[in-house]
């Protein structure tokens, strides 16, 4: 549970993932999820939250734990708009006012079924500067919203 004004931010599922059930904040193991995770992790160091949106579990904490999947949030089968802001309520994150999405464009806009107003500073660019982004992010160079 985050205040609603403290950071929440959401990072996305990833298509690598350890091959038996872990905590969530370990069970993705690709390259893009671990940029967003550390860009996050740096968003949230004085305060705040992460959540992971799954494809096939909705929004997680990261010490949920999962049991293997492969859903997209593009796929049939994925988590609703309507399942995510029910979780959403569940984990009393639905009021957040300080809300950015470290995501592509398919995930940021799942996110933003909840959140509408919510800071998504990878629109529109390729996974090369995605990369840098967050990296940036990271490192301290710039706050999400700077960039």
């Amino acid at each position: 549970m985050t205040s609603p004004n403290q950071p929440l931010i959401v990072i996305p599922c990833a298509r690598l993932k350890w091959h038996e059930p872990a905590p969530a904040g370990k069970f993705y193991i690709g390259r893009y999820h671990q940029a967003c995770r550390q860009a996050a992790d740096a968003l949230t160091r004085n305060g705040g939250q992460v959540l992971i949106l799954s494809g096939g579990y909705g929004l997680v904490t990261l010490d949920q734990r999962l049991e293997p999947y492969d859903t997209r949030i593009d796929d049939p089968d994925a988590v609703t708009p309507d399942e995510l802001r029910a979780q959403a309520r569940a984990l009393a994150v639905d009021q957040a006012d300080d809300v950015t999405v470290l995501a592509g464009a398919k995930y940021a806009a799942a996110a933003r079924s909840v959140w509408p107003r919510a800071t998504a500073p990878l629109h529109g660019l390729g996974i090369g500067r995605q990369l840098q982004r967050l990296a940036q992010i990271r490192d301290g160079a710039a706050t999400a919203v700077q960039l």
